[in-house]
């Protein structure tokens, strides 16, 4: 985060000095998000900063939540800077605009493009390695900064050839709409995580591990499976059904068996397991009319 935070900078001062130079509103697009990308990157190096903390009193399971509302906050910022590119191009096709230096503008570009491509690459790697949302959302910021600016070196190298200055105002506008749909992705990215929507290759890891347990008789069944993730953590709950006449000690032991099934499973994750443990006559053990609360996640999958 400290590289990208150290880029961003860099690359906005280069950008703006770019624009300032040839007065080309491609080039000024690619700026306006650099600015955006700087003040989004502060903002994720706290939320990485706080998504470390260990639990406490307060957040037992933790602070990776941050990831989402970090992932959201840049989806509203790069929102913010395609609007601003829109109404600055679409000003300038109406009104038209004074372009001059464009081959420097084009050069200074073209090695903005090659950086960023660098960084957002590896940020991207290292969030997926660490399974960290806020790194993987900000190397996809970086990414789409590294295409904006690909798509300005094409657009005012094409004004530069063929003297149409109204091409550059068009380039914004396709740039802005292209940034437009990252924003709706890292929106919808974060709105699916702070809604704690499960992800469906867990779930089939999950049924697969508990499955495979009933087939060994470990475990005569299983249900209320539930389960969610932030960041490299995964919090999973489910209840085992276990011969009732077995000792606290040997159904403990067949849990654990259980357990550590999933945790191997996942071996890139730190996974919590939530166990509750009935007898497999399940509906002796309660009382009459009790009722389980609905278990839609188990069953679905299970069919």
């Amino acid at each position: 985060m400290v590289a990208s935070l150290v880029v961003s900078v860099l690359m906005l001062v280069g950008k703006f000095t770019a624009y300032l130079l040839t007065g080309s509103a491609a080039i000024f697009s690619d700026a306006a998000e650099s600015l955006v990308h700087v003040l989004a990157t502060v903002f994720v190096a706290f939320s990485l900063w706080y998504a470390l903390q260990p639990p406490d009193l307060n957040h037992p399971y933790g602070h990776g939540k941050i990831a989402y509302f970090s992932a959201g906050f840049e989806g509203a910022m790069i929102l913010l800077a395609a609007a601003g590119i829109l109404y600055t191009a679409v000003q300038d096709l109406l009104y038209g605009t004074t372009l001059r230096r464009l081959g420097l503008g084009v050069l200074l570009t073209a090695l903005f493009s090659l950086i960023n491509l660098l960084l957002g690459l590896y940020l991207i790697r290292v969030g997926r390695r660490h399974h960290s949302l806020v790194l993987e959302a900000n190397g996809r910021h970086v990414l789409t900064d590294m295409w904006t600016s690909v798509g300005v070196v094409a657009g005012v190298a094409l004004v530069a050839w063929t003297g149409m200055r109204w091409l550059d105002a068009l380039v914004a506008i396709v740039i802005a709409l292209n940034i437009l749909r990252t924003a709706v992705k890292l929106l919808r990215q974060a709105v699916a995580g702070l809604m704690e929507r499960v992800d469906e290759a867990d779930t089939r890891q999950l049924v697969d591990v508990l499955d495979e347990a009933v087939r060994q008789g470990i475990i005569s069944d299983y249900h209320q499976l539930r389960h969610r993730r932030t960041g490299d953590q995964l919090w999973v709950e489910y209840h085992l059904m276990l011969p009732g006449e077995e000792t606290l000690d040997e159904a403990h032991a067949r849990a654990h068996q259980v357990e550590e099934a999933i945790q191997a499973r996942f071996p890139e994750r730190r996974v919590y397991v939530t166990a509750h443990l009935e007898p497999e006559h399940h509906e002796q053990a309660h009382p009459a009319g009790h009722q389980e609360p609905a278990d839609p996640l188990t069953a679905r999958m299970k069919r």
